[in-house]
């Protein structure tokens, strides 16, 4: 199968090619055979300077690339920005995606796919600080913010950065099957199907940048008083408005509701002790200001799709601190 990587300037990032690059590569070892032939195609055969520095040379020149793709992927033109590619890789990407088996993206290379005509009807995702914007851009799409990877028919799309590692197994396990996909995880240190989705590491950070003051006030009180009284009425006099004014607000500024935030700071609060505690879960509920550990099995599971001891023992750390108060 030949998979063609689009690389475009100015700086694309690393990360996403190393996931790409290293995974097909063991997918072949591990199955002892070539299944997988790589090439890297860019405008020209120039050194692209990277998002971290080192440069990348593509195989081949878009102008000169013949080869019959299998799997074409899009890299982000750059880290962490939401750029649509240049003039030339957009055009060669309009020809090209349609003769393929599959196409798609991994982080901010969306964008590309959008600049292209790509994204009509189509469900995708992207790295959580750009999922609005991809939205606002291309409202034909039908973008999912909390996605790790999307397949949409021919087309699949990654969320942001170590998220290509995801995508890409998945793609090994469809071309070999489980056991060569697992195999190949096993090596890499991961795991095949991580749980949950991208709100267990943005949601709560994306609410804070955005919130301004009062609500900002709001948001440290909860992350104060875990075990306390985090109703909407004790938050609204926290931040000095009515409640139903303060509801209001904070659903703007922070796209939640304040009940969706008390949750989510809680399941972080018992995802830090699960990883780093070697507490009694019932502890670890009542730290994180759960009424009971159903409650915490619960949304556990809601937001990371595992259990707290699935969780405990996929995440927990080596160097536990053993039976300290939290």
């Amino acid at each position: 199968m030949l998979v063609a990587v689009l690389t475009s300037p100015p700086r694309p990032p690393m990360v996403e090619l190393a996931a790409i690059v290293d995974t097909l590569h063991e997918a072949n070892r591990q199955s002892g055979k070539d299944h997988y032939q790589l090439v890297l195609v860019s405008e020209d055969l120039e050194p692209l300077r990277s998002s971290a520095g080192p440069r990348i040379l593509a195989d081949a020149a878009l102008a000169e690339f013949a080869g019959q793709i299998d799997t074409l992927i899009v890299l982000p033109a750059a880290r962490g920005q939401a750029l649509p590619g240049t003039e030339e890789a957009i055009a060669w990407l309009k020809r090209t995606a349609p003769t393929t088996r599959r196409f798609g993206s991994t982080c901010t290379g969306a964008f590309i796919l959008g600049a292209a005509g790509l994204l009509a009807g189509r469900r995708v995702t992207t790295h959580w600080q750009f999922a609005d914007e991809l939205a606002a851009r291309h409202p034909e799409a039908i973008v999912e913010p909390d996605r790790i990877f999307i397949r949409d028919g021919d087309m699949f799309s990654s969320a942001g950065v170590s998220a290509a590692f995801d995508l890409m197994l998945a793609l090994v396990e469809e071309d070999l099957g489980r056991e060569t996909a697992l195999a190949v995880a096993q090596f890499f240190v991961l795991f095949l199907k991580r749980p949950g989705g991208q709100s267990q590491f943005s949601a709560q950070l994306a609410a804070q940048f955005s919130a301004k003051e009062p609500i900002r006030e709001a948001l440290r009180w909860v992350n104060e008083n875990l075990r306390g009284d985090l109703s909407v009425g004790r938050l609204a006099r926290e931040a000095g408005m009515s409640e139903r004014n303060f509801a209001r607000a904070f659903a703007r500024e922070t796209k939640m509701t304040p009940a969706a935030y008390v949750e989510i700071a809680r399941v972080d609060s018992a995802r830090r002790l699960l990883e780093e505690r070697k507490l009694p879960l019932q502890r670890i509920a009542a730290a994180s200001g759960f009424s009971t550990l159903q409650a915490m099995r619960r949304a556990l599971f809601r937001h990371l799709g595992a259990t707290p001891t699935e969780y405990r023992e996929r995440f927990g750390s080596a160097f536990v601190v053993e039976d300290a108060e939290p």
